[in-house]
C-alpha cells in the first residue's frame, strides 16, 4: 500500500493561508497600507476600482526594498523583523513585509515596483497566481508601489460570495479609518473609480478624528489621559448630552492597532452610567500603551481581540480615567469647597446664645373673607377667557375616527378566542406609558410605543415596497455630513428611502442636503433619522432586497414612534387601538417585543384574596 501523506505545492498552501488572512478586498488593503507604515511612509496613495475586485494599489514613500528583499517578501514565512521566538513577543509594529504577501500573490495578480533612496534604479517584479512571471530593472520613484489586480481570479467560488460592491467599498473605508485614526502624522488620499474620494491631510489627533467623523463631533470631545506604571491611557470622549440611540462611534486601539474589547466597553458604560439613559450610547476614542510582552494579539486571525494581562485592573482605571474625564468638564455635578467663591463657614463659638428663628403673623388674616367690613377684600379680575373655549366642548364631543379605520375590529380580537373587546370600550394610560382598557375576559394592557411601532412599521414597509411614499419639501435644507462608510451605507438605501419620500443631493465630500422628507413626519429631527437610518442598515449588513426595506422600515418606526411619557387623549387611545388591530402581527414588534398582555379576572381576584 502506498504513502497517502505528502506535501502540499506552496501554491496550494498559499491559497489555504489566504483564506485565513485575505477574506475580502479589505483585508488586502489593510494589510498593504500596515506594510507601508511599517516602512515609514508618510505619504500613502490607496486606488481602488470595483471596490477592489479589479484593481487594489497602494503607493508609499517608504524606504522601499533591495531587489533581492523584492522576492523574498513573497516568500512564505519571509520576514525583516523576527529572529528568535521572543522577537514575537517585543513587536510595536503591525505587520511587516513577507507577512501576507505570499497570501495575496496566492489569489490575484501581482505588480511590485520598489525603489531604495540609495539605489539609482528599482525593481519590477510580476506574480500570478504564486507564480514569478518576471523580474527586471526599472526606473522608478523612492518607496514602493504594489498592484493587486482580480482578486480571487483562481478562486471562484471565494469570488463568488464577495458581497455588492457598495458592501465591500464600506468594508475598505471601515479599515482606512480604522488605520487613519492611530497615524495622525500620515497624509492618506483615497481614489476610487479616478476619483479622488478622502484626502487626509496630516494633522494631530483630535483633528484627525474630526477628518474622519465630520465637524460637528469637534465641539462633543472631552480629552482623557491618565499615565500608570500598567499602561498609558489617552484619547478622546464625548459629553452625555450627544449620546445617542444606536450606533455610535467606538473606538479602542493598543499599541496602535484597533481592538475590540467588550469587558473595557463596559468599563466606560459604567463611567457614563448616571448621565445617560440605558439605551443610550456615548462616543469614544481610547487608546491604551503597554508593553509588548502584556499583551497578546494573536488569539484572533484578524488580531481585533486581545488577551491584556492586567485586564481587572486596567478595567478599574479606565473607568476612574473617564469619569474624572467628565466630572473635570461639568459632566458630573460636584461640590467644591476649594474655589475662591466657596462660602465663609463661621466657627462655633459656644460663648455666645443662641435664639429659636421667629415668623410673625397676622392671626386676624383670611383670604376668604370678602364682606365690605373686613379689612381684607379678595378681589378676582375679570379676564373673560371662558370666551376663547366657547363651542369647543361641543366640537370635541363630535370628532370621531379616521373613517377608514374598521370599528368591528374592537367586537372580533380574540387572543385565546374567549375575549373580545366591549362594544364600547373605555382606555386610561397608566404613567404616560400603558393604554389600559377592559375586555370581557380581564384587563389588557398596551405598550403605547410598541403598539406605535408596530402600526408604523406596517405603515412603512407598505410605502416602501410598494413606492408610494409622498415627499414633502423643506423651506430650509439641512445638511448633514457623513463618514466615507456612512456615505457607503447610505448609497445602498438610497433608492429605498426615496421611496418613502426622502430627498436628498449629494454636494460631494461625504455631504448631503436634505431637500424634503416624507409627508407624514412633522416637527422631525431629520438630521438624526437619516444618521439613524444609516447606522441600522451598517449594523445588520444587510444586503437582500427584503432584508433592507424591513431593516429601514422599523429604524423609521422606531425613531418617529411616539415615546415613553407622552400624554394621550382619549380619542388617540382609541385611534391607536383600532389601527394595532388592523394590523396583521398586533401581538408582537417586529423585532418580537410584546406589545399586549391581558390579566385575566381569575388572575386578579387570586392577588385579592
Amino acid at each position: 500500500m502506498s504513502d497517502i501523506i505528502h506535501l502540499l505545492p506552496d501554491s496550494i498552501a498559499n491559497q489555504i493561508a489566504a483564506g485565513e488572512v485575505i477574506q475580502r478586498p479589505a483585508s488586502v488593503v489593510k494589510e498593504l497600507v500596515e506594510n507601508s507604515l511599517d516602512a515609514e511612509a508618510k505619504h500613502i496613495h490607496i486606488i481602488i476600482k470595483d471596490a477592489g475586485r479589479t484593481l487594489i494599489q497602494i503607493i508609499d514613500d517608504g524606504k522601499g526594498m533591495s531587489a533581492t528583499d523584492a522576492r523574498m517578501a513573497f516568500e512564505r514565512h519571509a520576514t525583516s523583523k523576527i529572529k528568535t521566538a521572543d522577537d514575537l513577543f517585543s513587536l510595536y509594529t503591525r505587520g511587516f513585509r513577507g507577512e501576507a504577501l505570499a497570501s495575496v500573490a496566492a489569489i490575484a495578480h501581482v505588480e511590485l515596483k520598489t525603489r531604495r533612496v540609495e539605489d539609482e534604479v528599482g525593481t519590477l517584479l510580476k506574480i500570478i497566481g504564486s507564480k514569478v512571471e518576471s523580474q527586471e530593472t526599472v526606473s522608478c520613484a523612492v518607496g514602493t508601489t504594489i498592484s493587486v489586480k482580480n482578486i480571487f481570479f483562481n478562486v471562484p467560488a471565494r469570488r463568488k460570495f464577495l458581497k455588492s460592491n457598495e458592501t465591500e467599498r464600506r468594508n475598505i473605508f471601515t479599515e482606512i479609518e480604522r488605520i487613519a485614526m492611530v497615524n495622525p502624522d500620515i497624509e492618506f488620499t483615497v481614489i476610487e473609480n479616478d476619483i479622488q474620494t478622502l484626502h487626509l491631510p496630516a494633522t494631530n489627533l483630535r483633528q484627525r478624528i474630526v477628518q474622519m467623523q465630520g465637524k460637528s463631533i469637534n465641539q462633543q470631545l472631552i480629552e482623557i489621559n491618565e499615565e500608570t506604571t500598567l499602561a498609558k491611557i489617552h484619547g478622546y470622549i464625548s459629553t452625555p448630552q450627544f449620546a445617542k440611540k444606536g450606533r455610535a462611534n467606538q473606538f479602542f486601539f493598543a499599541n496602535n492597532r484597533y481592538i475590540r474589547h467588550p469587558y473595557f466597553h463596559k468599563a466606560v458604560m459604567t463611567a457614563y452610567e448616571p448621565l445617560i439613559s440605558a439605551t443610550e450610547n456615548p462616543n469614544y476614542f481610547i487608546y491604551f500603551e503597554v508593553e509588548p510582552d502584556t499583551i497578546d494579539v494573536n488569539i484572533h486571525p484578524t488580531k481585533t481581540e486581545v488577551k491584556f494581562e492586567n485586564e481587572r485592573t486596567l478595567w478599574q482605571i479606565l473607568m476612574v480615567t473617564v469619569k474624572e474625564s467628565l466630572g473635570k468638564f461639568n459632566a458630573i455635578p460636584s461640590i467644591d469647597f476649594d474655589t475662591a467663591d466657596a462660602p465663609d463657614i463661621p466657627i462655633f463659638d459656644p460663648s455666645k446664645s443662641t435664639s429659636m428663628p421667629k415668623v410673625s403673623i397676622n392671626p386676624n388674616y383670611n383670604p376668604f373673607q370678602t364682606s365690605q367690613g373686613d379689612s381684607y377684600k379678595a378681589t378676582k379680575p375679570k379676564l373673560d377667557w371662558e370666551q376663547l373655549y366657547k363651542g369647543f366642548e361641543n366640537e370635541a364631543k363630535t370628532s370621531s375616527v379616521s373613517p377608514d379605520v374598521d370599528a368591528d375590529l374592537f367586537q372580533t380580537y380574540s387572543e385565546n378566542g374567549d375575549s373580545s373587546f366591549l362594544a364600547s370600550p373605555e382606555h386610561y394610560q397608566y404613567k404616560q406609558k400603558y393604554i389600559l382598557t377592559s375586555v370581557k375576559s380581564g384587563l389588557m394592557i398596551i405598550d403605547q410605543h410598541r403598539a406605535h411601532v408596530r402600526i408604523l412599521f406596517d405603515k412603512y414597509l407598505s410605502q416602501v415596497t410598494n413606492r408610494k411614499g409622498i415627499s414633502q419639501r423643506v423651506l430650509f435644507p439641512e445638511m448633514i455630513e457623513l463618514t466615507s462608510a456612512e456615505t457607503s451605507s447610505l448609497s445602498e438605501i438610497m433608492e429605498d428611502m426615496e421611496a418613502l419620500g426622502f430627498e436628498l443631493s449629494d454636494l460631494g465630500n461625504n455631504t448631503f442636503a436634505i431637500h424634503g422628507i416624507p409627508s407624514e413626519l412633522q416637527n422631525i429631527d431629520a438630521v438624526a433619522l437619516i444618521r439613524s437610518t444609516i447606522d441600522k442598515n451598517m449594523e445588520t449588513g444587510s444586503n437582500v432586497q427584503e432584508q433592507v426595506h424591513e431593516s429601514l422600515a422599523l429604524s423609521m418606526a422606531n425613531f418617529t414612534a411616539i415615546p415613553v411619557g407622552k400624554s394621550l387623549s382619549e380619542e388617540e387611545m382609541l385611534l391607536m387601538v383600532n389601527q394595532l388591530f388592523a394590523c396583521q402581527s398586533p401581538n408582537y414588534t417586529p423585532d418580537g417585543k410584546s406589545v399586549i398582555t391581558v390579566i385575566s379576572d381569575e388572575e386578579m381576584d387570586k392577588k385579592l384574596k
